[in-house]
C-alpha cells in the first residue's frame, strides 16, 4: 500500500496540471475530457477552488490536493500502479461534495461523467437549512 501511495503521488506531481474553463450554465461541471489508457483528464466549468480526493471503494483515501484555477480547474491522474478496481473521485468546493466513479480494468481507467453521488452544503446560521442528496 505504501509503494501504491508513493507511486500515485510521483504521477500526480508528472501529470499536466492548469486551468481550463468551459461555457456551461450550471454551476458545477465535471466534464470527462478524455481517457487514454491509465490517463484521466477532466475539467470542472467555473469552479475557481476545490479540494479533489480519490479513495478507495473501502473509503480509504489514496490522494488529495487543493485545486485552483481562475475560471476553473483541469486535472490530468495517471492511475497506471492502481490494482483494478473501482475508486471514487470526490470534489469538494464552498457549496457541495460530489462523488464520481473511475473503474480500472485490463489497464483502462474510465471516469464516470454523470456524478455517484451529491450532497449539498447548507449554512449554519439560516433557518431553515436543507441537505440534497441525488
Amino acid at each position: 500500500m505504501k509503494n501504491l501511495k508513493l507511486s500515485l503521488v510521483c504521477a500526480v506531481l508528472f501529470s499536466g496540471m492548469s486551468t481550463y474553463a468551459i461555457d456551461g450554465n450550471e454551476d458545477f461541471n465535471l466534464h470527462v475530457l478524455k481517457s487514454n489508457g491509465s490517463l484521466i483528464t477532466f475539467a470542472l466549468n467555473k469552479v475557481t477552488k476545490a479540494n479533489l480526493a480519490i479513495y478507495d471503494k473501502d473509503g480509504t483515501l489514496i490522494y488529495s490536493e487543493s485545486a485552483s484555477g481562475k475560471d476553473g480547474i483541469l486535472r490530468t491522474f495517471s492511475l497506471e500502479e492502481f490494482p483494478e478496481g473501482t475508486y471514487f473521485l470526490e470534489i469538494q468546493d464552498s457549496l457541495k461534495k460530489v462523488r464520481h466513479e473511475i473503474k480500472i480494468n485490463d489497464g483502462t481507467s474510465v471516469l464516470s461523467s454523470k456524478a455517484f453521488s451529491s450532497v449539498y452544503k447548507t449554512d449554519n446560521t439560516a433557518k431553515n437549512t436543507i441537505a440534497a442528496i441525488r
